[in-house]
């Protein structure tokens, strides 16, 4: 073990990420003020350049050689391509980034953590103008984004985002639309509605768990912790869940599923024995998925709007590179609930 030397003082580096929190900006902003580039006003050039001289800050060497020039390309890294929510996203972001000449990579991490990491890591490389990212269901820790906002290039978290970091989120009101999917199934006369939830560090899966919480408080229908069931979300999980609930004889009478893939795996297996759905039980998912309103009944759901996010993400992006961007905030856009016949209970039905 090497010994300390004495009256050496270690003190942390200064990042730009620093700077621009004391001065209320974003890092890109005061990236290219401090590189003279265009799109940055003449005050704000001068506060970043004197407050970099104050707190002593020194370029790093790496990530200064990596933004070197102009690539025209954005990075965007999405847990699951084949989710019609995300392929939404990107071909918003496309749409945009295609008028406004920029190319895009995508990087699927399918919901692992160590690929987030590669990612990021490739797309620093490729020297992309800017991240756009949706945290995957491992990522429970964000320092691998930290060196993409100490190099200075817009980092942009949408649907999953990060509530620690002090970056620009863009997301949909999770908790209105399950608190208003709830709601709907209770008018239809549903009191016993189990949830499918995903992990609880994902802002996503948490509001939409309070959304349900909350719409059963407000009918004063008391939360059995049995009918509250954590898993990934797939086909298989719903289904299996949903047998494992009957198995214990735990009876519920409907299903509202953070995912419309559990909802169908719950729906598939009810029906398999011998559920007739709404009538014997209710079915609702979250996120649109296209075959939604094609399987039998088609399912109640929550629309996220996931193109029309994909272009506020772009353009967020455009406006940190033309210096308008301000100091990082959150875009909440709102949910649109689709009320479709695996909820529509007939009461009074014999």
């Amino acid at each position: 073990m090497t010994p300390k030397k004495k009256g050496h003082k270690s003190s942390k580096q200064v990042t730009i990420k620093d700077l621009a929190r004391q001065l209320g900006t974003t890092p890109s902003t005061v990236s290219r003020a401090l590189r003279d580039q265009s799109g940055v006003g003449e005050k704000m050039r001068e506060r970043v350049k004197a407050l970099a001289r104050q707190q002593n800050y020194r370029p790093n060497a790496v990530a200064a050689g990596l933004r070197k020039g102009n690539s025209h390309t954005i990075g965007v890294i999405v847990p699951r391509v084949n989710r019609d929510f995300f392929s939404g996203v990107i071909a918003g972001i496309e749409e945009v980034a295609y008028e406004s000449r920029y190319s895009v990579i995508i990087c699927q991490t399918h919901d692992r953590l160590d690929k987030e990491r590669q990612y990021v890591e490739t797309l620093l490389s490729a020297r992309v103008d800017g991240i756009l990212v949706s945290l995957g269901l491992e990522t429970d820790n964000y320092d691998h984004f930290e060196k993409v906002i100490s190099s200075g290039i817009p980092l942009i978290f949408f649907d999953r985002v990060p509530d620690e970091m002090n970056v620009n989120r863009i997301l949909v009101d999770d908790y209105q639309g399950s608190l208003q999917v709830v709601q709907q199934m209770i008018r239809a006369g549903y009191q016993r509605i189990a949830h499918f939830a995903g992990p609880d560090y994902l802002n996503v899966y948490r509001d939409r768990k309070q959304g349900y919480l909350a719409a059963l408080q407000k009918n004063n229908i008391p939360v059995d912790e049995d009918l509250v069931i954590s898993n990934d979300l797939t086909i298989e999980a719903g289904r299996r869940s949903m047998q494992e609930l009957l198995a214990k004889g735990i009876m519920p009478d409907a299903l509202f599923s953070a995912s419309d893939y559990s909802a169908l795996g719950a729906l598939l297996f009810m029906q398999e024995q011998g559920y007739r759905i709404p009538q014997d039980f209710g079915v609702a998912g979250f996120s649109n998925e296209k075959f939604t309103s094609y399987i039998k009944p088609p399912l109640t759901t929550v629309d996220q709007h996931s193109k029309e996010m994909g272009k506020y993400c772009m353009n967020l992006f455009l406006q940190e590179v033309k210096g308008e961007g301000g100091a990082p905030g959150r875009i909440m856009l709102n949910p649109e609930v689709l009320i479709r016949e695996s909820t529509l209970r007939k009461t009074d039905e014999k």
